[in-house]
């Protein structure tokens, strides 16, 4: 593996997030090799409005429910961590709640004392945790799951799957579990199943959160790095800095 200008593979969704991504890679002295692996198909559904409580879970979530023009009216608002709440924030929601822990099991931590007997709405893709609606049920709560958008695998994606079958990818940012599964399928689509996860497996992988962690090492994939953060910044620090 290369320590001079490593090549690291992104995989955000082909916005902003990727831009993002790819800047905060070269600032970090790496170079990086974005590869988008989630399209997001919108389902035109809206949450209701009738819950006490309002899980977001993504920036997605928060540009369609703007785009929509939802209102929370006296619901709480919950993001599950700050990029969400950000979000919420530039589309013009005021966020009442952000776990510490920027995950689903810490959002329920957050909310389980206050949830017994009211109604919560969660709204987000079509792949959230069960972590969520089971915590929440188990502390009281009446939830309901409004699906905003579903996650697909982008057509033509996988460039970066040829890189690791030739062995010139030195790490790779996964932000959730079906990144990992959307890039072993785009490397088996090109014929590169089997070098791809090789090669992957030479390079530094990085993954936000254990259940990441987990589907990669079911799938096959040895995981490097789980970042101490559920943000895209502190994975990407962190991988880089295993890399050296």
């Amino acid at each position: 593996m290369s320590t001079e200008n490593p090549t690291v593979a992104v995989f955000r969704p082909d916005d902003d997030r990727i831009d993002a991504a790819v800047s905060l890679l070269e600032e970090l002295g790496v170079d990086p090799a974005p590869d988008p692996m989630l399209a997001v198909e919108p389902t035109a559904a809206v949450p209701r409005t009738d819950a006490e409580y309002v899980v977001l879970t993504s920036k997605t979530g928060a540009e369609l429910v703007a785009e929509a023009g939802w209102k929370p009216g006296d619901a709480s608002v919950c993001a599950i961590g700050p990029a969400t709440a950000d979000a919420l924030r530039n589309v013009g929601y005021d966020v009442d709640i952000v776990p510490d822990e920027y995950t689903s099991s810490g959002l329920v931590s957050r909310l389980a004392d206050e949830v017994d007997g009211a109604r919560v709405e969660v709204a987000r893709s079509d792949h959230g945790s069960d972590v969520l609606l089971s915590g929440l049920e188990a502390a009281g709560a009446y939830c309901h799951e409004t699906i905003l958008y579903r996650l697909v695998r982008p057509d033509g994606g996988g460039t970066t799957a040829d890189l690791a079958a030739e062995g010139d990818l030195d790490a790779a940012c996964f932000t959730s579990s079906l990144t990992v599964e959307h890039f072993l399928e785009a490397a088996r689509a090109r014929g590169d199943g089997t070098a791809a996860l090789e090669g992957l497996n030479g390079a530094v992988v990085g993954v936000i959160g254990e259940p990441t962690a987990e589907t990669a090492a079911d799938l096959g994939v040895d995981v490097d790095v789980v970042s101490s953060e559920a943000t895209f910044e502190t994975l990407a620090r962190e991988t880089v800095a295993e890399l050296e």
